[in-house]
């Protein structure tokens, strides 16, 4: 009991201090909100990536010098939507229904900028390895977070509402450009709407395939029902033979090999699908998938792992992402639970503010990082630490 109530306190004072910000933040990737740096890159994506890095990989929080803006992101009040929709059913207290419908009808009025309808990308401009992205784009894995949310609160409520929202995503997920690879079996889609991006980024086929067999199952279309099961089966094919997957494919095309928070990602997916779909052929994949998680990318006290070959810096997204993968994972195996339990208590004791509430970004083997992204910090550990508290208080 004791161990709950202090979950229960952590979460509370997270999510406290997310709402006292009205859930604005620092981002990430959000060097390029500076004018000033904008500015400076002369339209040059090495430039711009330079800067990218050098921001995001600075021991110290170097925006409020180049003027980068506090925004909300799209993702980051998806998580606390989810955050306040788990402590809703995990207390019963209408306030926190009341507050995760204010933002999720924040993100229905507040769609990306584009030609596919419903869908969400990042407020920021941003620069990455394969590609660049204007402020406003729409990506699939923000919408995939986003509609995640919006099922959630659909499943809660019968509010066709959310479901019809998430349902109109379907365009973008589906047919907006540009799609990397298809066959009889397989389908492969580009992280952003572009005809010229040839970039595999492994998990975003997978949450998309999981998400729309989501959706596909209120309403079940079997041409959809066969989408679905071809995105997830492109990636669940690439799996190695010792339960891993690389960032990208080919593994030569990105220096990450496998990192703790996507691996999550890609074995949540096929939970999701396999729940959703009704389709159980990934359950020996995704079995050997988790193990993997589990047993390569986090320490034995429960730090979650920067990567297979890499231990630093301990990334507190990864923390979050452990507690919520491990839940799921105990429908497999109990002994997940006491996993979940572990990482959740290294986070809360090593990486929240005493005083403040927030969680810290990242800690190096010398120091930890003194500031905290809002998204990236605050609404992933709300969320993993609301699933948590759901779970607990659903054994009662």
């Amino acid at each position: 009991m004791e161990y709950i109530q202090k979950i229960e306190h952590s979460l509370d004072r997270v999510l406290a201090y997310a709402k006292a910000r009205n859930f604005e933040g620092y981002n990430k990737y959000d060097a390029l909100d500076s004018k000033l740096l904008w500015f400076l890159s002369f339209g040059s994506k090495h430039i711009r990536l330079v800067y990218s890095q050098v921001i995001m990989r600075s021991p110290i929080n170097l925006r409020p010098i180049f003027f980068v803006p506090k925004t909300r992101n799209p993702k980051g009040i998806a998580l606390f939507a989810m955050a306040y929709m788990n402590r809703y059913q995990a207390k019963n207290d209408e306030t926190d229904l009341t507050q995760a419908r204010e933002l999720l009808d924040w993100l229905i009025a507040n769609p990306a900028q584009s030609e596919y309808g419903m869908c969400w990308g990042y407020q920021h401009p941003w620069q990455d390895v394969g590609f660049f992205a204007r402020a406003h784009l729409p990506n699939r894995v923000v919408t995939y977070f986003v509609c995640t949310a919006l099922m959630n609160c659909y499943d809660i409520t019968a509010d066709d509402k959310y479901y019809k929202a998430a349902k109109a995503a379907l365009h973008f997920l589906l047919e907006a450009p540009k799609v990397l690879y298809d066959d009889d079996t397989m389908k492969c889609l580009s992280y952003v709407p572009s005809e010229k991006i040839n970039w595999i980024v492994m998990d975003v086929s997978i949450l998309t395939g999981a998400v729309v067999a989501r959706i596909n199952s209120v309403e079940k279309d079997k041409k959809i029902a066969v989408e679905a099961r071809k995105l997830v089966n492109f990636v669940v094919d690439k799996q190695t033979d010792y339960g891993a997957w690389y960032y990208t494919h080919p593994a030569k095309d990105h220096p990450r090999k496998h990192d703790n928070y996507h691996t999550g990602y890609i074995v949540d997916a096929i939970f999701d699908y396999m729940k959703y779909s009704g389709d159980k052929s990934f359950e020996k994949q995704y079995l050997e998938g988790v193990k993997y998680y589990r047993d390569v990318l986090f320490t034995k006290e429960g730090a979650p792992r920067w990567a297979n070959d890499k231990t630093y810096p301990l990334d507190v997204h990864g923390s979050a992402q452990g507690i919520i993968s491990f839940l799921r994972a105990a429908k497999y195996d109990e002994t997940y639970i006491a996993e979940a339990d572990k990482i959740a208590l290294w986070a809360v004791e090593r990486m929240q503010n005493k005083k403040k509430g927030f969680f810290y970004y990242q800690k190096t083997s010398w120091f930890r990082k003194p500031f905290t992204l809002m998204r990236w910090s605050n609404g992933w550990m709300s969320r993993g630490l609301s699933e948590l508290l759901k779970f607990h208080y659903s054994k009662k």
